[in-house]
């Protein structure tokens, strides 16, 4: 799968960018058509501790699923928003193979 990742306001290293990868990887087991995924990361000015923003956009034929998640890390992010996407995923999965 393609993955875009753009960092607001500041440079993502080579390991977060990976790891989002290899995340973003594990969904084409769960659904597997789906074309491209678009990561924004952002850093909020916050005092708060959960300042970091992960919002990422997954485009399947005919449709996407956008997932926000707001955390103390980029990782606790990615992983909050792929839970969350594998969800979404098997539930289209399972509607359009109930269809056929």
């Amino acid at each position: 799968m393609k993955v875009n990742t753009q960092s607001v306001n500041f440079n993502a290293d080579k390991k977060l960018i990976a790891f989002i990868q290899k995340r973003m990887d594990k969904l084409d087991t769960f659904y597997d058509k789906v074309i491209q995924a678009d990561v924004f990361l952002k850093v909020e000015n916050t005092s708060g501790k959960e300042n970091k923003v992960f919002e990422v956009k997954v485009s399947v034929p005919g449709d996407s699923f956008v997932v926000k998640k707001q955390c103390k890390t980029f990782e606790e992010g990615v992983d909050m928003a792929s839970s969350s996407l594998e969800r979404q995923l098997k539930k289209r999965k399972e509607k359009l193979s109930s269809h056929l």
